[in-house]
Parts: C-alpha cells; sequence; structure tokens
C-alpha cells in the first residue's frame, strides 16, 4: 500500500459545476487518430480501424488497448512513438466550432452567476493527443481523463498506463463528485456526507455524442444532472441522439456548435443559472436537516413523543381530537416545568381545549399538571379558576 499524499479537492462556498466531455465526435468532428496519425503511418482510416477491431475480436481483447498496440506497432520504423510526437499529431486536431473559446466564456458565465465551473474529458481517445491540443495548452480542463501509455527511460511509450473503456468512464465521475481526483487514490471510497460532497450529481454536465458515453449519460441523467447529446453539423445525423432520447440516456440534445449565443451554449448557460438556485435551496434544506438531527439526537425517544403530543394538542381542531391526544398525554408520567407551562397555555388559547376542560378526562389530565405547579404562573392560575368554576 501506498502512503503518498494525494491532493484532494474540498467543498467551496459556491457550487461548483463539473462540465464533462467525450472528446471523439464531441468536441472534435472525428476520431484524433484519422486527424493526422493513421495517414502517417500510410493506412486508410477504415483499413486501420478494421484491422484493430479483428485484432481485438481474435484475442478477446479491449478494444481501447487494440487500438493503442496498433498504433505502437505500426509507427515501429517510421517515427518515433513517444509523448511529442503524440503530442504533436493532437495540436493538428480539428475542433468543433466556438470549441476554442468555449471553456474559459463559460468559466466566466459560471464567475458571473456565482458558480465555480470546471471542465474535464472523460475519453477513450489518448490523454497525450487531447493535451496537445490548443485548448488544452491553454489550459482548458481541470483534468484529463483518458488513455495514454507508459514511457521508459528513453521517453518510448511501451506500455498501456490507461486504458478508459465506455465501461469504466464511470468511476472518474465518482472522483470528480468527491474531489479525489487522482486515478489511484483510494479516497474515491470513502464516505462523505451529503451536505459535504464537493460536486454533487445534480452539478454535473455530461455532453457526449454515442453509445460510448451511454453509462455516464445514465449516471448523471439519473441522479439530477443534465446529460446532453450533440450531433456533427455537417450531416444533421440525429439518429444516435433520438435513441439516446429515447431510452432516457440524456435530457436535451444539441448540435455541436459551442459557438456563443447557439443553442449549445444558452442551455448549457441555463443549466448553470438552474445550478445555482438549486444551490442555495439546497443549503436551506441542509441547514433545517442538520438542526433537526441535532435536535432529534439531544432528545430521547420520550422527549420526541412529548413534543409530538404537545403539538398535536396545539394543533387539535376538534373534541375528538383533543380527547385522542389527552388520552395520551396521560400516559406520560413526568413534564418539566416548561412543558407544563406550556401545555397549560394551551389550554387557554385553543379554544377546541378550553371548551372541554369540564370533561373529566381533560378536567383530569390539567389537575394533576397543576399540582406539580409549585407557583402557578399566569396562564396555570387561570386553569386553574377554570376548573374551580366548574365544580
Amino acid at each position: 500500500m501506498s502512503d503518498k499524499q494525494f491532493e484532494r479537492k474540498h467543498k467551496e462556498d459556491r457550487p461548483v459545476v463539473a462540465i464533462c466531455y467525450d472528446f471523439d465526435k464531441t468536441l472534435t468532428p472525428d476520431d484524433m487518430q484519422a486527424q493526422g496519425f493513421i495517414q502517417e503511418i500510410g493506412m486508410d482510416v477504415g483499413a486501420f480501424w478494421k484491422e484493430s477491431n479483428a485484432l481485438a475480436d481474435k484475442n478477446n481483447m479491449d478494444q481501447n488497448l487494440a487500438y493503442m498496440f496498433c498504433m505502437k506497432e505500426k509507427a515501429y520504423g517510421q517515427f518515433l512513438f513517444n509523448k511529442k510526437t503524440l503530442a504533436d499529431y493532437g495540436a493538428k486536431i480539428t475542433l468543433f466550432p466556438g470549441v476554442e473559446d468555449w471553456f474559459e466564456r463559460i468559466r466566466e458565465y459560471g464567475k458571473e452567476r456565482g458558480a465555480i465551473v470546471e471542465h474535464y474529458i472523460i475519453s477513450s481517445g489518448l490523454a497525450e493527443m487531447i493535451e496537445g491540443t490548443s485548448v488544452a495548452k491553454n489550459g482548458a480542463f481541470e483534468r484529463v481523463y483518458a488513455s495514454s501509455f507508459y514511457y521508459d527511460e528513453k521517453g518510448m511509450a511501451v506500455w498501456p498506463a490507461q486504458a478508459v473503456n465506455y465501461t469504466n468512464k464511470t468511476q472518474f465521475l465518482f472522483r470528480i463528485e468527491k474531489g479525489v481526483l487522482d486515478v489511484n487514490d483510494p479516497g474515491v471510497n470513502d464516505s462523505f456526507a451529503p451536505d459535504e460532497i464537493r460536486v454533487p450529481f445534480r452539478n454535473m454536465i455530461y455532453i457526449g455524442d454515442s453509445d460510448t458515453d451511454i453509462p455516464c449519460m445514465k449516471l448523471v441523467n439519473s441522479n439530477g444532472g443534465a446529460s446532453i447529446g450533440v450531433y456533427s453539423l455537417e450531416n444533421s445525423d440525429k439518429a444516435k441522439v433520438y435513441k439516446m432520447m429515447r431510452e432516457d440516456r440524456i435530457r436535451y440534445y444539441t448540435p455541436a456548435d459551442y459557438s456563443e449565443g447557439k443553442e449549445l451554449d444558452l442551455l448549457v448557460k441555463s443549466i448553470i443559472d438552474r445550478i445555482v438556485v438549486e444551490h442555495k435551496l439546497n443549503n436551506v434544506f441542509f441547514k433545517c436537516k442538520k438542526e433537526t438531527d441535532s435536535f432529534e439526537r439531544a432528545n430521547s425517544e420520550e422527549g420526541r413523543q412529548k413534543i409530538d403530543l404537545i403539538n398535536a394538542l396545539d394543533n387539535s381542531r376538534s373534541f375528538a381530537a383533543t380527547h385522542t391526544v389527552i388520552a395520551q398525554l396521560m400516559k406520560i408520567k413526568r413534564w418539566d416545568d416548561d412543558e407544563r407551562e406550556e401545555l397549560l397555555s394551551i389550554a387557554i388559547r385553543n379554544g377546541q381545549v378550553s371548551s372541554i376542560l369540564k370533561d373529566e378526562d381533560v378536567k383530569l389530565f390539567y389537575r394533576s399538571l397543576i399540582k406539580e405547579v409549585k407557583a402557578l404562573s399566569k396562564e396555570a392560575q387561570n386553569v386553574k379558576n377554570i376548573l374551580d368554576a366548574k365544580e
């Protein structure tokens, strides 16, 4: 077990909005490998993926590990397969309209509304290529969760360090939720009180384009967050988003145009507005809940029963209900001074009680209360006077 001390993020005084993105065909129109790398190794794009998928099928292999192996093997003898080379190919990636200034623009919008907006990549693509993009170099992302290589002492890629597929993508949402961002930090398994969660799922937005995003989309969507399906502007093919909408995987869909004032821009800003309002309401809820829990812990079961019965008597709106409550009150043998005073006060201010003080059960109960009072208060004296006048 490692003794490493991991850096963690903690709950803020403002709501934190985590926007999580797939990468290929979500922020860019095509697979990242198809935008220079595959062409550079002298292969047709379709042929590369056919060979990679066949390798996975033949060897019962994860498809992401298969494409990583193929990339390394095909590059051998043609160019150095290292982090810099992959970053250079990442720099050639074409992004959808508006992506270049999207991340800072949305961060600034959140700041204006009183929220902290953080952007996360959760992708089966290569982290090294994503980190080579202009947006990543400009600090767009809080964290990039993606497949990546282990490099030897010469800087050459020799083995997968991370392989992110559609099923294990969801683990990163839980890391973001708890502020436990390091992939090796076991703190992701720690239990957090609801009001201590840094980024509740209701504060998450997941943006993706296909079936590989469904587990993350479903998790966010079913826990109060917002999952958004995007489709290409080029062909406006909505078949995938229709399917995801029909199966309740997403809540919204829009064209993959991140430009200011476009549909996606306005939608995400509206969701941020909603999160800010809900954060304020939840703060009130947690305050009330915490105070109630503290009160409940400080009182015994009998104490809670007394309070409930006193409230029931105070709120009684019929003679039948009053008699029922009195019967329960008479079973309790001990009352403190404050409780007695409250019960005596109710006998004066609640007409349903004062009108039947002459009834045998009500009279008996209040006589027993007064008997325990050493110095009669104004309320106690009034009740005694009523009881005495009735006899």
